[in-house]
């Protein structure tokens, strides 16, 4: 479930409060906007309030890098291990999606808990699934390589709805001839400005691409 980010009632300050008062305040003005200062406004309280709660700017960082990654569905043991990295997969998209700022996660040196709770039950699902410790770590890279890189593809396009993508893709395809970028002409008209293309499915035809490529080589390691 996404973190609950109201901060408007006025309730005594905790560190879980300053912490999602600094998520909310990132997601929405970016982490560049994030000062101890800033934060307190928001808060309603004088920034010194704050270190009683948080030792330094680097721990709010810290924190709410936890915060997301809490979102995540982490596989349990009566999953198997294809629909444990399934659901975590999907989730973690939709969590990357939900907060702007989550490239902070990007930045932290060091793990938190919610970091190591998500690289273990990855690691322990897939040890239980038959991959190899070896296998299961190089797994483990490879899904939150693609689940990040994909999430950071999204944060750049030009387009949040499938009504802006049509309309953006007739833009481009005004600016060109086809026969100038004869497969980019094919591409908008036979694929993106079908009935029902939905770009984001291509994040689930991905994973299951890598899905199997993991089965595969489970199974000459087995």
């Amino acid at each position: 479930m996404p973190i609950r980010t109201d901060t408007g009632q006025r309730r005594p300050l905790s560190r879980e409060r300053v912490l999602l008062a600094a998520l909310a305040l990132a997601d929405r003005d970016g982490l560049g906007a994030l000062t101890m200062r800033r934060l307190g406004q928001e808060l309603g309280v004088e920034a010194m309030s704050l270190y009683k709660h948080v030792a330094h700017k680097n721990e709010v960082l810290d924190g709410i890098a936890e915060l997301v990654l809490s979102e995540f569905e982490l596989p349990t043991e009566d999953v198997d291990w294809r629909e444990g990295m399934r659901r975590r997969a999907v989730s973690a998209r939709a969590a990357l999606a939900r907060h702007p700022c989550w490239t902070v996660l990007l930045s932290r040196s060091r793990p938190g808990p919610a970091m190591l709770r998500n690289l273990d039950s990855v690691i322990g699902s897939l040890c239980r699934g038959g991959f190899s410790l070896d296998l299961a770590a190089r797994a483990f890279s490879l899904l939150d390589s693609y689940i990040y890189g994909f999430a950071a593809q999204e944060v750049s396009l030009p387009f949040n709805t499938p009504g802006e993508l049509i309309e953006l893709t007739g833009s481009i395809m005004e600016q060109f001839r086809p026969e100038d970028y004869p497969y980019l002409a094919k591409l908008g008209s036979d694929v993106i400005l079908r009935p029902g293309y939905d770009h984001s499915a291509q994040f689930t035809y991905g994973l299951e691409l890598i899905l199997d490529g993991l089965e595969r080589a489970r199974n000459a390691t087995g």
